[in-house]
């Protein structure tokens, strides 16, 4: 009997020793897979994180879990599936090119497991300005300002006068020119930076207006000059159309005695029409008829309106002006149009 209770409490004690042992065993818990971010770098330097990027670049997002990222958003802008490329510790994507905000765009990264998102910088590039209309008038008038890259514009200012912004988007801005400017050229400042027009606002002297100023006459040759030309117009009500009559005919404007002094002048400004027939064609373009010292232009291609604005010393640098040529220059007999002629 004794060796039987003997036997029964080994195996009693056996048994709850084993379900001490199962009771202690730790539950297998599974790993964490959710994806976190911790740093923007290059693709030439991955080690060094960066405190800003600019739209449209390349970057390399560093972090974990990050193998199965199937999406990218900055700032609810998704990178193309096709910029996309990721390990587990890296995603290498390209930057979209335009984006909600001037600065703050934040990056967020979409996996398998879950998503991560970090407040990073990434800026426009500087602004840029391709073309600004009407070119002059009076203050008080608004102006409108094309280009890319004005999110967030502090400041537009003509010459150093700033001006007040009535809208502004991406790619346009509207202002209202301030008091006392005849001419300047147009600066634009955003986060990114700043630019400023390659032609200037307005006229320090007009020589032709809807009308040619007092003294000065039509002396054009081999060709006929009209100059209340009422379409197409660049500004105003007219234009001069000139049409030549024959081969190297030339729009000519002169002035009578006195002549003008050229020392508080350094640009000389106008417009010009580009026609279906006219595109590719040269134009020459003199001062007093100097024929050697004035430059010849080859219109684009591409109908409209073309500014140009020509230093004095790419005209010969003459002390004086009594006459403007725009000659036909391709051999051919063309029509153009020209406007908005004046000094800087």
């Amino acid at each position: 009997m004794k060796k039987y209770l003997s036997i029964t409490g080994v195996l009693s004690s056996m048994f709850m020793l084993m379900m001490l042992t199962t009771g202690c065993k730790k539950e297998k818990v599974a790993p964490d897979l959710r994806p976190t971010l911790t740093a923007v770098t290059t693709l030439n330097n991955r080690t060094s994180g960066l405190n800003a990027v600019n739209y449209g670049e390349w970057i390399m997002l560093k972090g974990t879990n990050l193998a199965t990222t199937f999406k990218v958003d900055f700032n609810s802008v998704l990178a193309a599936d096709s910029l996309i490329y990721a390990d587990d510790t890296s995603v290498t994507v390209k930057i979209p090119s335009v984006l909600p905000d001037p600065s703050q765009n934040p990056i967020t990264v979409t996996t398998k497991y879950g998503t991560a998102t970090l407040n990073f910088k990434i800026l426009q590039p500087p602004p840029i300005i391709t073309s600004f209309d009407p070119m002059a008038g009076p203050s008080g008038q608004t102006v409108t300002i094309v280009g890319n890259h004005f999110g967030g514009v502090t400041e537009v200012r003509f010459g150093n006068t700033p001006a007040t912004i009535v809208s502004s988007k991406k790619d346009e801005i509207k202002v209202t020119v301030p008091p006392g400017i005849t001419w300047a050229f147009i600066t634009v400042t955003t986060a990114s930076g700043s630019v400023t027009s390659s032609i200037a606002y307005g006229f320090s002297f007009v020589i032709y207006d809807d009308a040619l100023a007092t003294g000065w006459s039509n002396t054009s040759f081999s060709a006929t000059a009209v100059l209340n030309n009422t379409s197409p117009v660049r500004r105003g009500v007219n234009s001069i159309k000139n049409t030549c009559t024959a081969t190297f005919g030339a729009l000519r404007l002169t002035k009578a005695s006195p002549a003008i002094p050229m020392t508080s002048y350094t640009f000389v400004k106008f417009s010009i029409y580009v026609t279906p027939g006219s595109v590719g064609r040269r134009v020459k373009v003199m001062l007093n008829g100097q024929s050697a010292s004035g430059p010849t232009l080859t219109l684009p291609n591409q109908e409209g309106w073309v500014e140009y604005q020509i230093p004095k010393t790419s005209l010969g640098n003459p002390a004086t002006l009594t006459s403007i040529t725009f000659q036909e220059f391709s051999g051919l007999r063309q029509e153009f149009f020209v406007d908005d002629i004046g000094l800087l």
